[in-house]
């Protein structure tokens, strides 16, 4: 073989290799500020001998107020099934609140933290105001769809005078797992 061959072969590999790399230095995980986020998740439970359980859904619509930084609303819808010694009922509940997180890390693995305020209503509960912290992981699996899991601890409170004391009163914990999407 020629060198001006060897060359040439040599010079066409890596001017074919210059697009792959191109795309591959482009592929940028997650969303920029002006983005918009969908994501939906679940929970569920039940008795080992699955008479009694429960499951949820939650969705969330958010806006990124900076790269790092997102603002929405979140609805859940929750529903159980109670079977005991002196109780049979299904209840439905729901809660809608506003959120705001902060993301750390600008990678595909971004854990964040955040606050929620919103309201509980529906069988079950007792219809009140819940103030939240929350924590979690997104981790993208595309370049702006990822898998979700959080949770919130929320406490519950029907006036300010209330919210003091709720914390370490009325607490509970909320923990979901899903996917999202950035547009």
């Amino acid at each position: 073989m020629t060198r001006i061959h060897t060359t040439a072969i040599t010079l066409s590999c890596l001017l074919g290799a210059l697009p792959l790399a191109a795309a591959a230095q482009s592929a940028e995980f997650g969303p920029d500020q002006g983005d918009r986020e969908f994501s939906i998740s679940g929970t569920g439970s039940n008795d080992r001998d699955f008479n009694s359980g429960s499951f949820g859904v939650t969705g969330d619509l958010g806006w990124y107020l900076r790269d790092n930084m997102v603002g929405g609303v979140r609805q859940s819808v929750n529903y159980a099934s109670i079977e005991g010694a002196d109780i049979e009922d299904d209840f439905w509940n729901g809660s809608t609140r506003g959120y705001l997180d902060y993301q750390f890390l600008n990678d595909r693995a971004r854990p964040f933290v955040g606050g929620s305020l919103g309201g509980i209503y529906g069988d079950g509960v007792k219809d009140s105001a819940f103030a939240g912290l929350e924590t979690g992981i997104k981790y993208y699996v595309q370049t702006k769809t990822y898998f979700l899991a959080r949770a919130e601890y929320q406490f519950f409170f029907n006036d300010a005078d209330d919210a003091d004391d709720a914390f370490q009163d009325s607490g509970a914990w909320a923990y979901t797992i899903g996917l999202g999407y950035n547009f």
